[in-house]
């Protein structure tokens, strides 16, 4: 019986290692797996180690303040690894941990596949070195990712598509529930409202992204709330407004429901965009954090979509650029039908990068199982 032992330390990497890890079952029966993930990826049949809420530390604070229980951590993965001996080991994502597991890992002997490669592209790039040392096979989620490492570290890795080509396949064949009667009614469309999950990055851009709002009047506003933050936070902000509205835990629900949506960068550009839904990405940071990023990031795009496809396929309003005149004329722009054609061309040449020709679960379950074998 083949032990696979999976890693996974965020809520996406779950997501992403439930349907690995259903795909492991489907093309291995007689698959063993035990994780370090989240609910889904128990609920895909794998034993849960220890849940990832336990170990998603963000920021160097917070990093620092909680150091002993993140090499506690590390210490019980590595015992637990040890005392399994799995013929593969399978890590997702979550950089900061997983490499050194993955040194630490090579080191003692077990076969290592990386799933969706650390954005080294973007910053870090001299993490490579290492990376070459102690991963046997890499599969990148990123059409490009494939070409840098050939080009420019010599390391032949594996492009297995995006997983959220299934994931949001399968939102759209599931549909959508119906939205409040107060937000749907004598609307001439929903504008979403991506503002992003942490309160810092809100505050900061949701008061410029609802400064439209007065502008399109016929149109109603929806917030898509984070998880975990209470909606007291989001009252102060939604208070001016008569046409604006939020949702919780729906935000793919809502944008199945949209006629637009402004999108804090990061990975929501690329759900938005897989969605089929016509969007401007937003971002502003602190002066000095923008500074610093511009220095120590080398990308010529802020969001996925146009890295993806290399040209401006979504409009970017980046920090001095994010103003109420820009969102404005910007949005109407984007609600022209004429423009909204051009962008759904893009959008379907981006599904059809993305999804190279079937699931990225189903061709990264095949690598991981051609590890096991040779």
């Amino acid at each position: 019986m083949p032990k696979y032992y999976i890693i996974a330390g965020e809520a996406s990497g779950d997501l992403h290692g439930s349907n690995l890890i259903k795909q492991l079952y489907i093309q291995d029966p007689q698959a063993v797996i035990r994780c370090w993930g989240g609910d889904l990826m128990r609920d895909a049949g794998a034993t849960l180690v220890k849940h990832y809420r336990d170990l998603a530390f963000m920021g160097f604070a917070e990093v620092v303040k909680n150091l002993p229980t993140i090499l506690r951590n590390m210490r019980l993965c590595k015992a637990d690894i040890l005392a399994w001996q799995p013929d593969v080991l399978v890590l997702i994502d979550y950089p900061g941990f997983n490499l050194r597991i993955a040194e630490w890992a090579k080191q003692q002997g077990f076969k290592v596949v990386y799933y969706i490669s650390p954005q080294v592209w973007a910053w870090k790039a001299g993490r490579v070195r290492k990376m070459k040392t102690c991963i046997d096979r890499m599969l990148c989620i990123l059409p490009f990712e494939q070409q840098y490492y050939r080009d420019q570290w010599n390391w032949e890795v594996d492009y297995v598509g995006h997983p959220l080509v299934e994931v949001i396949e399968q939102q759209k064949q599931k549909g959508p529930v119906a939205l409040p009667a107060n937000i749907t009614q004598d609307t001439a469309g929903i504008i979403a409202l991506l503002p992003g999950s942490r309160k810092q990055e809100i505050s900061k851009k949701l008061p410029i992204m609802l400064s439209v709002a007065d502008a399109f009047p016929q149109y109603r506003f929806v917030v898509a709330k984070a998880p975990g933050l209470e909606d007291d936070f989001y009252t102060p902000f939604l208070a001016p407004y008569q046409n604006v509205y939020s949702v919780g835990n729906q935000t793919y629900n809502l944008l199945l429901q949209s006629t637009a949506a402004l999108v804090t960068s990061g990975t929501a550009t690329l759900e938005t965009a897989l969605l089929g839904v016509p969007e401007i990405v937003c971002y502003k940071g602190s002066p000095i954090s923008y500074a610093i990023a511009k220095r120590v990031i080398s990308i010529k795009y802020i969001s996925l979509v146009n890295l993806i496809m290399d040209k401006p396929v979504v409009k970017e309003l980046i920090q001095q650029e994010l103003t109420k005149e820009n969102l404005v004329r910007e949005l109407h722009k984007l609600l022209d039908p004429v423009h909204q054609n051009l962008l759904q061309q893009d959008y379907q040449q981006l599904w059809s990068v993305l999804a190279a020709g079937g699931y990225a679960s189903a061709k990264a379950a095949n690598a991981i199982r051609e590890m096991v074998r040779t």
